[in-house]
């Protein structure tokens, strides 16, 4: 029986792969988080690998506190970094797939149209500027996939919409920034995504194509409108004022525009992707039902 071994899998994404891991039958997974396998720890992977002897590592774990990665960065680059060559060395030696999710953080920002896969990458935090090194270790090898990703969120953890979600309901007004435009991206969208992919290389491995791609929701919004929708849709009479990031400084400088072309996933590997506010409405029903 073929194995998939998830990494960080107590995360948003993990857990959504875990929720829609029933869809492959004829696959075992095999789910970790810190507590299990240390993957900055380059001999316990390289073990723990060996034994169990994945077809596929897909590496959820990550350093994601944007602000704190300001004066934590050695431990940012641990995480980011040091352990996607620790896992990227262990799948080389295995023969293993390696599917790692990166962030649209990697770009400046200033761009004015979607990022494409190849466009020239810029980090302006210590977030994004390792996350950009894990990058670089995994595609130095030839069964690596990195899937970019933006703005993630889900029903597990902590994201943005759970937060809107409980501020709604407590707040009468809540400012949120208008001038920084992406995509939102539901990490069960994702995840269906990503085995979507390994469906189709299991059946043919002539399908699988290495390189970065990118994967968020169709469509482009600011975080205020984003929030707006929350609201809406968890019908608070809670007010969403717009304010400039200039007002809301943070340690960590954000992108002001990281939307992602994700013409190439679509391509390659035939993926439907919904619209965000399609995705958004599925999340917050199972939220509001909880």
């Amino acid at each position: 029986m073929k194995k998939i071994l998830v990494t960080g899998a107590s995360g948003q994404l993990g857990n959504e792969l875990k929720f829609l891991s029933n869809k492959l039958n004829s696959v075992q997974f095999i789910y970790t988080d810190y507590e299990e396998l240390d993957i900055t720890n380059a001999n316990a992977i390289a073990i723990f690998i060996a034994e169990n002897s994945p077809t596929f590592v897909i590496n959820c774990a990550a350093y994601t506190a944007v602000d704190k990665a300001e004066s934590e960065q050695q431990k940012a680059e641990l995480l980011n970094a040091s352990a996607v060559r620790n896992l990227t060395e262990a799948c080389r030696q295995n023969n293993s797939y390696f599917i790692h999710i990166s962030t649209d953080y990697v770009f400046s920002g200033c761009s004015y149209r979607p990022y494409n896969e190849d466009d020239t990458t810029s980090p302006t935090s210590t977030y994004g500027r390792t996350k950009l090194q894990g990058e670089k270790h995994a595609l130095t090898y030839d069964k690596s996939i990195v899937i970019r990703t933006a703005w993630l969120y889900s029903c597990y953890g902590n994201n943005f919409v759970k937060t809107m979600f409980k501020l709604g309901s407590q707040r009468n007004e809540l400012n949120v920034v208008f001038d920084q435009i992406g995509t939102p991206t539901y990490a069960a969208d994702l995840a269906s995504a990503i085995l979507q992919i390994i469906e189709k290389i299991l059946v043919d491995p002539t399908t699988f194509k290495r390189g970065i791609y990118h994967y968020s929701n169709e469509g482009v919004c600011s975080w205020y409108d984003f929030a707006r929708k929350i609201i809406q849709i968890g019908n608070y009479t809670c007010t969403v004022r717009p304010i400039e990031a200039k007002d809301y400084p943070t340690p960590a400088k954000r992108p002001y525009y990281s939307v992602l072309s994700k013409k190439k996933i679509k391509d390659v590997y035939s993926i439907t992707i919904p619209h965000w506010e399609d995705s958004l409405i599925s999340c917050m029903k199972i939220l509001m039902n909880e």
